[in-house]
Parts: structure tokens; C-alpha cells; sequence
């Protein structure tokens, strides 16, 4: 189902056609973007008015597009899980915008969400408990040294500071989207500090939430892990729980 790759998950495979979405499993989708034009009618007729009203107000027609595909593949997935039609799902905003299906769809039990970067989208399942991942094209910073001293915590950056030249930007990529998902599973947004917490950032180690200020107990009950969607992008997931098992997939047309 799925595949090791230096600590991390990489999708190798499709979804059965039977898709379900189990209580402890965790599932994620990579999507690219980019989509055939004539598929671009199919993800436009899933999205709500307000959906569409939204992506009318991009002024890129590239970043119009992206909007509408990523939007149309989390409702056609949601859709396969609860069984209706994309265009049928109703979402709400929850604590700090975080995006939440209607209790009339699962009664609420399932969780998502969704993180983009480029041309490249990533989505989150679970049941029952907060989840949040990100996804991040790996690039050059002129400026990473100074993101890192002010956004992560005092023990993130003696290791990133102790790191060899070469892995350091492999180290920012992979702490920056830990430390993402995590504050995107909890909902808090930018009330929650990023240099409050403490994750992994050295390449080749597994993924880890080592503290959380203010509480030593609650970092146990979350679980973080390293994901590899695709060449040159990193990404990662966090949810509350521990997870029986992990299902990495591609998108494709359903």
C-alpha cells in the first residue's frame, strides 16, 4: 500500500474501488493540480456557488484553476467515503476557519484537511480526532537562517544551527511542515507559536513531536510523520491519536 523512503511515506499505489475509511487509519491523497482541460468542467460543476464565486476572484488563471481542482478532489473523495454526489456536501467554518463537513454528512465523524503547494495538493482522512497536513515545494531560501530563529524554538535551531551546510535546507522543509501540521491539526492558527513546540528537523530521522510548553503530557497523544508526495516537495501529517494504520494514495479521476 504504501512505501519507507528515508523515514517518510511515498504514494505508490491507487485506492480500491471499495474505498473505506476505517476508524484509527489515517489516509492520504496527493493530487497534482495541474488537470487536463477537458476534466475542468467535471471538479467546476462539484464546487458550491460559494466555491465558485471564491475561484472567480483569482486574477491568475493558473491559481483559478489550482483552486477549483483542489476543491473538486476533496469533495469527490469525501464523497466516495460518505457515499453522495460531490456537489452535494455542505461544509461549515470551524474553530479559527478550519474547514468541517455537516453533521448531516457522517455526522460529523470524519476529519480532513488540505495543504497545496505549487501544482501540488495534499489530503487528510481520519475518524473521530483533529488532523492536519502540509506540503511544501523544496526550494531555495535566501532568507532561512532568519526563519528559523524567529519561528522555531530554542532546541530547533541549536540543530539546525549544528547541521552541515547540505542538509540544512532538507532539515528547514522537513521541521517547517511538521510544525505546520501540527498547529493545523490543533485549529488554533497563528494564536498557536511555532517556536512552543518541539519537532524533528534532522534528515533520516523519524518524525517526532518532542515537547509541547505548558504540557508534558499531551505531546503522547499525537502522532506526526514525514511524507514524500512526489520529487522535490516534502510534507507531513498530525493527528490526535495513535494510528493503527496509513494509506497513501495517488488522485486520479475516479
Amino acid at each position: 500500500m504504501l512505501k519507507r523512503t528515508r523515514n517518510a511515506l511515498s504514494f505508490i499505489k491507487l485506492p480500491p474501488l471499495d474505498l473505506k475509511l476505517k476508524d484509527g487509519e489515517v489516509h492520504i491523497w496527493f493530487g497534482a493540480l495541474d488537470q487536463a482541460v477537458s476534466e475542468m468542467d467535471r471538479f467546476i460543476h462539484s464546487l458550491s456557488i460559494d466555491e465558485r464565486m471564491r475561484a472567480g476572484r483569482f486574477h491568475f488563471q493558473k491559481d483559478r484553476k489550482r483552486f477549483i481542482v483542489r476543491h473538486g478532489m476533496l469533495r469527490m473523495i469525501l464523497g466516495q467515503y460518505l457515499s453522495v454526489e460531490a456537489c452535494e456536501l455542505r461544509f461549515y467554518q470551524g474553530k479559527n476557519g478550519k474547514p468541517a463537513i455537516t453533521e448531516t454528512f457522517g455526522n460529523g465523524t470524519i476529519q480532513f484537511n488540505l495543504s497545496h503547494s505549487n501544482e501540488i495538493a495534499l489530503f487528510a482522512f481520519t475518524r473521530g480526532r483533529e488532523i492536519g497536513v502540509d506540503i511544501e515545494y523544496i526550494h531555495d531560501i535566501s532568507e532561512m537562517e532568519q526563519i528559523a530563529e524567529r519561528f522555531f524554538s530554542i532546541k530547533e535551531n541549536e540543530v539546525f544551527r549544528s547541521l552541515p551546510k547540505n542538509q540544512k535546507r532538507e532539515a528547514f522543509f522537513k521541521g517547517w511542515t511538521c510544525k505546520e501540521a501540527f498547529v493545523k491539526a490543533l485549529g488554533d492558527g497563528l494564536s498557536w507559536p511555532l517556536d512552543k513546540f518541539d519537532v524533528s528537523l534532522v534528515p533520516g530521522e523519524p518524525a517526532n513531536l518532542s515537547r509541547i510548553e505548558g504540557d508534558s503530557r499531551e505531546r503522547s497523544r499525537w502522532s506526526i510523520q514525514n511524507l514524500n508526495p512526489a520529487p522535490d516537495y516534502v510534507g507531513a501529517f498530525a493527528v490526535k491519536s495513535r494510528i493503527a494504520e496509513i494509506k497513501c494514495w495517488r488522485w486520479e479521476i475516479i
